[in-house]
């Protein structure tokens, strides 16, 4: 039983991550009305990459790392942030003219890309979890279940 509540803990906080960005960025996505971005979207996602930032620099705190620990944060930290280039919602209106196929075919690809994404989260997470002692484990339990309770 407690071999599968690791990885339980660890979707749950990359579906948290993943579901409070996507709720943050509402029905456009990340961008604004007319397909770009706006200074607002961009305000919205600078803020939200400081919160993100907030959260890692107090789990590594909280964490009290060794130095040879290190390099696998680091690694955990980077493949955490959010990616640099947000791929764009289609327009409606370009979904209209394809068939219904061709939309299944489309949004079959950006579920793909985000379960990659997710699952490239995941591994990063469950390698940087092997390196912590079982103190710095609990303490990284109670944290992301924690960060799920108030996301």
């Amino acid at each position: 039983m407690k071999a599968l509540r690791t990885p339980l803990i660890t979707a749950a906080l990359l579906a948290t991550l993943a579901g409070s960005a996507m709720a943050q960025m509402g029905p456009g996505g990340m961008q604004g009305p007319d397909g770009h971005h706006g200074p607002r979207m961009e305000k919205m996602r600078e803020h939200m990459a400081e919160r993100h930032q907030h959260h890692l620099t107090e789990l590594k705190t909280r964490l009290k790392l060794q130095p040879d620990q290190e390099t696998a944060w680091k690694t955990f930290a980077e493949a955490m942030q959010a990616p640099v280039q947000v791929p764009a919602r289609p327009e409606r209106a370009a979904m209209e003219k394809l068939t219904t196929p061709e939309r299944i075919d489309q949004m079959q690809a950006r579920h793909a890309q985000r379960e990659a994404e997710m699952k490239k989260r995941g591994d990063a997470t469950k390698a940087f979890y092997a390196s912590l002692s079982p103190e710095q484990k609990k303490t990284f339990d109670a944290e992301t279940a924690r960060h799920m309770a108030s996301g």
